[in-house]
């Protein structure tokens, strides 16, 4: 009897999930970055009498809505800092630098943001700082390019907040923000075989040998009866639309026309359906139970997307059961 062949390596590939989040912003938070623009640190005074750097609008011990503005010194103390010795894409600084949390004075909560220093040495709780203003400002909490070492007047530190009416021209009323997440994904072993079927146009899920069911993706695991799910099989090509929604947004960098449809398709022997895009039919002719097959990428590695196979209409107690 031939040995089994080995389990598959799992595959392993770098991944970047990436979008922008925009929000407007409140009285106090435009006027606090508007104010970095104008190399102005603001802060807000709480019903206790203490200021908020940065500035919320809603005092965090009471609710009460906050809106005493004032100007505090763009000098302050370290209070807590960690070393980052390998800065990454899009971190303030292209060099090692510290994460410091910095109490400005006039203050009585502290900003995060980079300490410029030479080494760890460099760097203490107690240390004085000031802001070095980016060139270019626009409005954002990077318009403070980072902190760096301070030891010049001293006066600073007892200066009480000035009052601020938060009036400047051409206020920030709404940010931007990039949110990006780079990381190396590993789907496992189950998942790794299922790639290499598709490469084979193949569609290979695995069955759990308790309930019966045939996973697809396989999981590795029936996470209904927690076992193992060693039995692989083989599903499809063609299946049937169960659910499915019309797509009227364009999503960015996707090369496809809108309206289309994008279904819940279960395959002929799986046990749950998977998501696909259907083509090759009018959006508003898409129904459930349209019997369809896969229309593979021009490498072949995938179904790119399902069209109508022809055949009569599944009966819905057939699939009613994979909604």
């Amino acid at each position: 009897m031939p040995a089994a062949a080995p389990p598959p390596e799992a595959l392993r590939a770098p991944l970047v999930v990436e979008f922008p989040f925009t929000r407007s912003l409140g009285p106090v938070q435009s006027a606090f970055l508007t104010g970095l623009r104008e190399r102005t640190v603001l802060g807000v005074r709480t019903e206790a009498g203490g200021v908020l750097v940065p500035p919320v609008e809603y005092d965090p011990v009471t609710a009460a809505e906050l809106r005493e503005l004032v100007e505090v010194a763009p000098t302050g103390t370290v209070t807590t800092w960690a070393w980052n010795p390998e800065p990454r894409r899009g971190q303030p600084l292209e060099t090692p630098f510290a994460w410091v949390l910095v109490r400005l004075d006039g203050a009585d909560t502290a900003l995060l943001h980079a300490l410029d220093a030479p080494g760890p040495e460099a760097v203490r709780t107690g240390l004085r700082v000031r802001i070095r203003w980016a060139a270019e400002r626009s409005g954002a909490i990077t318009d403070i390019a980072c902190f760096e070492p301070y030891e010049g007047d001293e006066s600073t530190r007892e200066r009480e907040p000035a009052p601020h009416e938060g009036g400047f021209e051409e206020p920030v009323t709404g940010i931007v923000a990039p949110a990006r997440l780079d990381y190396t994904y590993s789907p496992g072993r189950a998942q790794t075989r299922y790639l290499h079927g598709l490469a084979e146009r193949r569609t290979v899920g695995e069955r759990c040998p308790s309930c019966a069911k045939v996973y697809v993706p396989p999981r590795g695991a029936c996470p209904t009866c927690g076992v193992a799910t060693t039995d692989r099989v083989e599903v499809g090509p063609r299946g049937t639309v169960t659910t499915f929604c019309i797509v009227n947004i364009k999503a960015k960098n996707l090369d496809i026309e809108v309206p289309y449809v994008y279904a819940h398709i279960a395959l002929d022997g799986a046990g749950l359906a998977l998501h696909g895009r259907i083509a090759g039919i009018p959006y508003d002719e898409v129904r459930m139970g349209l019997r369809v097959e896969p229309v593979w990428s021009e490498d072949g590695r995938y179904p790119d997307h399902y069209r109508p196979t022809g055949e009569t209409d599944a009966d819905y107690d057939t699939y009613k059961e994979l909604l």
